[in-house]
């Protein structure tokens, strides 16, 4: 079902104003997908982090309202998180996750977006990547960088499954492991990327560091005394996507 989100917004020594979000639903291989969409221009997907929301995640620190203005911004729950499903099988998640984005795309019409993913949310910009690189106009990984395939941080997320929280299915976080993607699949990806971390963030030396040294030609920009939590929140976080995605276009264009 479509709906419209109405929101305050809060303008600095200004007013207070509304922004509407077209809300709808839409079903993925079985599972339902909430998603919302906002502004108008080349599309960006905005993908979430674990056991966050699209609403969350993007909207409560003003990425989603501040990328509308220039483009239509997309942001989905993730299946198991927010409005989306919630199955049980060990199959439905891992590329089933990344699947749900290409799907939505396609639900959308939308043959190239730009992506936009945290924490999981980047694992699975990378695995689109990789998988999909013709769907892909631009990547920012934000607190994220590369999980390689057989290391032990891949097989850290099946270790871990059993703990996660109450009426969380363990399936998710056991798929986790399966966004791992090889040394050569990352250096076969074409796009424009930007990996934006925070200096105090762990992600920067278990993912980040390792996709420095198979990439360094995908700039990397610190956000200053910014944690794996905080980081998302900081304006230079923001402002980054932002130049990340204009210089994207720029490169685009030529």
């Amino acid at each position: 079902m479509s709906t419209w989100l109405v929101l305050p917004v809060l303008v600095p020594l200004a007013f207070v104003g509304v922004t509407l979000l077209h809300a709808d639903d839409f079903t993925s291989n079985g599972v339902k997908i909430h998603y919302v969409v906002n502004g108008c221009g080349d599309p960006v997907i905005l993908i979430h982090g674990l056991y966050a929301t699209a609403m969350g995640n993007w909207q409560g620190p003003r990425i989603m309202p501040e990328l509308a203005k220039h483009y239509q911004v997309i942001a989905l729950d993730l299946r198991a998180h927010g409005e989306s499903g919630k199955p049980e099988g060990e199959d439905q998640y891992g590329v089933q996750m990344a699947e749900d984005v290409v799907r939505l795309m396609d639900h959308l019409r939308l043959p190239k977006a730009h992506l936009v993913g945290y924490s999981l949310g980047g694992m699975i910009a990378m695995k689109i990547m990789t998988q999909h690189p013709e769907r892909v106009s631009s990547a920012v990984l934000g607190g994220m960088g590369w999980m390689k395939a057989d290391s032990p941080f891949q097989q850290f997320w099946e270790t871990i499954k059993q703990f996660g929280p109450p009426n969380f299915p363990a399936a998710c976080l056991g798929g986790i492991s399966k966004l791992g993607v090889t040394e050569a699949e990352v250096k076969a990806v074409r796009v424009p990327v930007t990996i934006i971390v925070g200096d105090r963030d762990p992600c920067r030396w278990m993912y980040v560091e390792p996709l420095r040294r198979v990439r360094p030609d995908w700039p990397l920009h610190i956000i200053d005394n910014a944690n794996h939590v905080s980081c998302i929140g900081k304006p230079e976080f923001r402002a980054q996507i932002e130049a990340a995605l204009a210089q994207s276009q720029t490169k685009l264009a030529q």
